[in-house]
C-alpha cells in the first residue's frame, strides 16, 4: 500500500488568528462539537495515544483543540531556574507542561481516542516513558523552525517500539521545507506518515490523528 497516497501526507494548513497562550485558552473553551461527558454507547474500542514533541511544539495546543471534553492540562510558569536549559523555538512561550495533558476524541462510532500530552524536556523522561505504558501509538509534532529539537522525542518512540506518526506544526514564521527534505532530516522510514498540520485548527489536527489511526491498522495488518 503506497502510504502517500492513502495519507495525504502534505497538504496545505490552514490559517489560523490564534496563537501560544491565548490560543490554547480559546481552543480549551470550545471543544470538538458533538462531544459529551460519557463516551457514546456505540464506541467499542478505544486506543491511548501519545501525543509528543520537543517544549513548545504545540502539544497543548494540539490536545485542547480537538478534545470532545474538557481537557485537563497540567503547565507551570516557566521560571529563571529553567531558562538555561528551557529553549523553545517560541520565544514568547511562559508556560510548560510538567506533568501531562489529557483529550478525548470519538474518532467514529466505534473508536475513541484518549490523548496524553507528554512533557517536551528531556529531564522529564522518566515521566514519558511512563505515560507510554499501554499506548498503541504516537502522534509526533514537529517544530519547522527547529527540526533538529525533535529528534530525541523521535529517539524515544523508536526504543519504545511504538509506532508514531510526523505532524509538522506550521506556525506564521515557519522556513518551507519539502516533504523529502524533512524525512531526510528526520531519518524517517518510508512507510511512517508525514502531514503538515495546524494544531489551532480542529479539521487539520483531526486529520493527522486520523492519518496515525491508519498507519496503526495498516501496521497491526501487516504484523505476522
Amino acid at each position: 500500500m503506497d502510504s502517500k497516497a492513502d495519507f495525504e501526507p502534505w497538504p496545505e494548513a490552514p490559517a489560523h488568528p490564534g496563537q501560544g497562550a491565548a490560543g490554547r485558552a480559546a481552543a480549551a473553551a470550545d471543544p470538538a462539537p458533538g462531544g459529551g461527558k460519557y463516551v457514546a454507547s456505540s464506541v467499542r474500542g478505544a486506543a491511548k495515544i501519545l501525543v509528543v514533541g520537543p517544549l513548545g511544539v504545540g502539544k497543548t495546543t494540539l490536545i485542547g483543540t480537538v478534545s470532545e471534553i474538557k481537557p485537563l492540562f497540567t503547565e507551570a510558569v516557566m521560571t529563571r531556574a529553567g531558562a538555561a536549559v528551557d529553549t523553545p523555538a517560541q520565544s514568547t512561550k511562559t508556560t510548560t507542561t510538567v506533568a501531562l495533558d489529557f483529550g478525548r476524541i470519538t474518532i467514529d462510532e466505534d473508536l475513541v481516542l484518549y490523548l496524553f500530552g507528554t512533557p517536551g524536556q528531556h529531564r522529564f523522561l522518566p515521566a514519558w516513558r511512563d505515560l507510554a505504558k499501554g499506548a498503541l501509538g504516537a502522534l509526533a509534532l514537529i517544530d519547522p523552525r527547529d527540526v533538529a529539537a525533535s529528534f530525541d522525542a523521535l529517539g524515544h518512540l523508536e526504543d519504545l517500539d511504538l509506532p508514531f506518526a510526523v505532524a509538522v506544526n506550521v506556525f506564521p514564521d515557519s522556513p518551507q521545507h519539502t516533504e523529502d527534505e524533512l524525512r531526510m532530516a528526520l531519518d524517517l522510514l518510508p512507510g511512517t506518515p508525514l502531514v503538515r498540520c495546524d494544531a489551532r485548527d480542529g479539521t487539520s489536527s483531526n486529520q493527522a490523528l486520523i492519518a496515525l489511526v491508519r498507519h496503526l491498522i495498516l501496521a497491526a495488518t501487516e504484523s505476522p
